[in-house]
């Protein structure tokens, strides 16, 4: 009997990748199964290397620990834009943790929060700050003051700490460009999950920001997406898969996880009309460049 083909079930493992490429925004800690099999499922079709996203300070702590005891592990660790929020009004954890405990709130918790990622980002197996910057999907109006708050703290962090950068954009670009252009943005900045389009991606290069695409970068309406990818500088064109979330096509809705990156990328490939061993060379490349490993 043949597996169910619903949600719940994890997509095929696609053909191997020639040229080991790297995950450079994944969140193991959301996904099934141990690091140990989500890491050799990836490696198994040349995804060798990931990045490992925190959401929050428990999150954060694990993706420090997770790429101590890994090597080809690195971490990232932020307070998400909707996060700052939640700590100054002491509102319980987000989706992306279970503990759900009410917490005092304040200006003062959410300095508390700072330092705690501050110390983290100093570990020499934390290789960027993020994923920080500004959401106004989920947070209304009266969020925005925190968000803009942590944002510019985690620039001042990932600067004093010679980190990357990991910019989360979720219907902000104005606002996002505009905080990095007035802190000052660090030298190495990714746009995590790219979500502009082609005349921001030109913005985005004559900065210098590399641009992080996702599997959503293959779904039908996404051709603002396609286009933005056709003009990045192949320099600055990075690939996630932000699992467990934005499967690719045409696995849309399932399980995403590492091993999956191939399909992405073989769509960037044929987005820029080039061959998937010269994407992966330079995903490759730009990868190590950006987050300095």
């Amino acid at each position: 009997m043949s597996p169910r083909n619903d949600n719940s079930t994890p997509p095929p493992p696609p053909a191997p990748l020639r040229v080991p490429v790297a995950d450079s925004h994944t969140h193991l800690d959301m996904q099934s199964g141990t690091v140990e099999e989500g890491l050799a499922k990836a490696a198994s079709v040349g995804v060798t290397t990931v990045v490992q996203v925190g959401c929050d300070l428990k999150g954060s702590r694990w993706a420090a620990e997770t790429a101590a005891a890994y090597e080809n592990v690195h971490a990232a660790v932020a307070l998400h834009p909707n996060e700052a929020p939640r700590i100054v009004l002491g509102e319980p954890e987000g989706g992306w943790s279970r503990q759900g405990a009410r917490e005092p709130g304040g200006a003062s918790a959410l300095d508390e929060a700072l330092a705690e990622i501050d110390r983290l980002a100093g570990l020499d197996q934390v290789r960027a700050v993020g994923e920080t910057g500004l959401d106004y999907f989920r947070t209304g109006p009266e969020g925005i003051a925190a968000q803009e708050a942590s944002f510019r703290a985690h620039i001042e962090i990932a600067k004093r700490h010679g980190k990357a950068l990991v910019i989360h954009d979720r219907d902000a670009h104005d606002d996002v460009l505009r905080v990095l252009a007035e802190e000052g943005a660090p030298e190495r900045t990714v746009f995590h999950c790219y979500s502009g389009d082609a005349d921001m991606a030109r913005l985005c290069a004559d900065a210098g920001y590399y641009m992080s695409f996702a599997g959503n970068v293959t779904f039908k309406n996404a051709q603002p997406l396609r286009d933005a990818l056709a003009v990045a500088p192949l320099e600055l064109v990075l690939v996630e898969t932000d699992a467990p979330y934005l499967t690719p096509a045409p696995y849309r809705g399932r399980p995403n996880a590492p091993y999956l990156i191939p399909v992405t990328l073989r769509a960037m490939a044929a987005v820029r009309g080039i061959g998937e061993d010269t994407m992966a060379e330079a995903i490759a490349v730009n990868t190590a460049r950006a987050f300095g490993y």
